[in-house]
């Protein structure tokens, strides 16, 4: 028999969760409750029930989940640097800074300082991705995705787009570059093989009502073997020659050579520009290290049409995103330091010896509370970059007589914040990839906290 609403107030008078918290919100957790364990009895007859005061308990637990922020801090401590499941790029310290001082007084996002007047919004943004790309005009707005589907509704719809069989990738959350191009107003036309894709294949597709070319990265795949692509030079030339646009979807996009070998496995936006892409798009939070954000770089007549287009109204950036984006991009106007201040540069260019010792000291630390060494690991750029690379990173294996290893990851991701490490053969490794020293008082903290 269930106790009514009114015996478990008493009871959480006596035993102080009234104090805890406002009646009006207790009472009505205390009735989900009841409606919940009412439900299951009525669908598992023989069900044990909790008693009052265990009542009680579930009622302040789930008060006590929604008051919980919504998001969490969590060390990532996966080996993939671009975690788009746990927010990809992490911010510089400038990029940090540059949005708290935007958030907490005005800013003149739309207001020209010198006339006292209404102004464009955020011209800097422009500026320097006309520096850094090469090219006539840049914009930005708020994914990759929305850049794709503003250009294509812009500047393709309602003709035809003209891409790749092999290029028709898929990116996460189920975005379909098919879909994409549907949802802009255009017709996709398909052309060569998967593997295979000529520039006689494009030529021999033209029609009066062909728009655009579009080439894409393939991002989270890498095709190798019996292949063939047209490059950008290729389709520049066959675009202008039928007065057509080309645009070229990087994905992530890099604005800078990668460090440690790894320049040549991703183009950047300025050779994009500098082989005749019209426009260019790219995510301003993976290599780029900035926020979520989408950007436009290419010619100025292409960029002045989707500035101009109804919808990028309701596809533009906040003044925080702006101002984090406006540093981080000021960052990179010198690539060395880029390298060291952009967490994501700063993570790829690391060496092993650097991790190694980072790994060591970690284990160290450690060993007062578990069973840890260290051992070869592989890290990956994550963010659809780099696809198929490996990068050679070092791990802490750490282990807890009598805990398996899901049960100790489940553990350390309770604790605030939480540590997500990688499961891998039944053990659980915490790559120092994506860790900094600074980190590492909290990772013991957390696996203190966390052993039993």
């Amino acid at each position: 028999m269930l106790p009514p609403v009114q015996r478990l107030l008493e009871l959480a008078d006596a035993g102080g969760a009234a104090r805890r918290w406002p009646r009006a919100a207790l009472t009505d957790a205390l009735r989900r409750e009841l409606a919940g364990l009412r439900q299951a009895l009525l669908d598992h007859e023989e069900c044990e029930l909790p008693d009052g005061p265990g009542i009680v308990a579930l009622a302040e637990a789930a008060l006590a989940a929604r008051a919980a922020p919504a998001l969490r801090p969590v060390l990532n401590a996966t080996g993939i640097v671009i975690h788009t499941n746990l927010g990809r790029a992490p911010l510089a310290a400038e990029a940090v800074q540059a949005a708290s001082d935007a958030a907490r007084r005005g800013c003149d996002l739309e207001y020209d300082l010198q006339t006292g007047r209404r102004g464009p919004r955020a011209p800097g943004i422009e500026a320097l991705l006309r520096t850094l790309t090469g090219a006539e005009a840049g914009m930005a707005v708020n994914n990759n995705a929305a850049a794709m589907l503003l250009a294509l509704t812009a500047l393709a719809a309602p003709g035809e787009v003209i891409v790749s069989r092999g290029e028709l990738v898929e990116i996460g959350g189920g975005f379909r570059i098919p879909d994409i191009i549907q949802q802009g107003g255009a017709r996709l036309v398909e052309v060569g093989s998967t593997n295979r894709t000529r520039v006689a294949d494009y030529a021999a597709a033209i029609t009066p009502a062909t728009r655009m070319l579009l080439k894409v990265h393939q991002s989270n795949f890498a095709m190798v073997g019996f292949t063939e692509a047209a490059s950008l030079a290729e389709l520049a030339a066959l675009s202008r020659s039928h007065g057509l646009l080309l645009m070229d979807d990087l994905g992530s996009g890099t604005l800078s050579p990668l460090p440690n070998g790894l320049a040549m496995l991703e183009p950047t936006v300025a050779q994009s520009i500098a082989a005749g892409s019209d426009v260019v798009a790219f995510s301003g939070d993976k290599l780029l290290g900035g926020p979520q954000a989408g950007l436009l770089a290419g010619r100025a007549e292409a960029i002045d049409r989707l500035r101009r287009h109804p919808l990028m109204r309701a596809l533009r950036l906040d003044k925080m995103t702006l101002a984090a984006l406006d540093a981080t991009l000021r960052l990179h106007a010198d690539p060395a330091r880029a390298h060291s201040a952009v967490p994501v540069l700063r993570m790829l260019a690391q060496t092993e010896p650097v991790l190694q010792a980072r790994a060591e000291r970690l284990c160290a630390l450690l060993s007062a509370h578990c069973e840890a060494d260290v051992e070869h690991s592989v890290g990956h750029a994550g963010g659809g970059a780099l696809p198929g690379q490996s990068i050679a990173s070092r791990a802490a294996n750490i282990r807890v007589p009598g805990l398996s290893a899901d049960a100790l990851a489940r553990m350390l991701r309770a604790q605030h914040p939480a540590v997500v490490g990688r499961i891998h053969a039944d053990r659980l490794l915490l790559d120092v990839l994506t860790l900094s020293d600074d980190d590492l008082p909290c990772v013991v903290e957390a696996v203190r906290a966390a052993i039993p």
